[in-house]
């Protein structure tokens, strides 16, 4: 449990990475990467978070 937490952070943190990256250098590339990188974290979280409840209640 603790390392999916570590792991969403990090992917958060990348993603934010990113994000900065497109603010300095404003190539929309890195923006692009922050944006899929972001669906993805989320998407992921979603998917943990889902079968969490599914796991609670059987």
């Amino acid at each position: 449990m603790g390392i999916f937490r570590v792991l969403f952070l990090v992917l958060l943190l990348a993603a934010a990475g990113c994000f900065v990256c497109f603010l300095v250098t404003g190539q929309p590339r890195y923006k692009h990467y922050g944006l899929r990188v972001l669906q993805l974290t989320l998407g992921a979280a979603f998917f943990f978070f889902a079968v969490l409840a599914v796991e609670r209640f059987f």
